[in-house]
């Protein structure tokens, strides 16, 4: 045997070695994720909750608009019309 051969027999035997046995093999195989994934993750799930409270609140709420004297205004479905601008 000659040193190619035992060369090549070798550079077979890790291209063989470094194949997943299947293709599930592969995928079953747990990935690394980036930190700055993590972390823009979580960011995300934080901005979304804080707008879901803010719209919750806002239906929540039933705001009543005040004159200048603080006394409320009536109710209209119009926008609110005042004598100064």
């Amino acid at each position: 045997m000659s040193k190619t051969d035992t060369s090549n027999s070798l550079e077979q035997q890790r291209a063989v070695s470094n194949r997943p046995a299947s293709p599930e093999a592969d995928q079953s195989a747990p990935k690394r994720v980036a930190p700055l994934t993590i972390l823009l993750g979580v960011v995300f799930v934080v901005f979304c909750g804080i707008l879901v409270f803010v719209y919750v609140a806002t239906k929540r709420a039933n705001p009543v608009m005040l004159d200048q004297q603080g006394k409320p205004l009536e109710q209209s479905s119009g926008p609110a019309t005042s004598g100064a601008r």
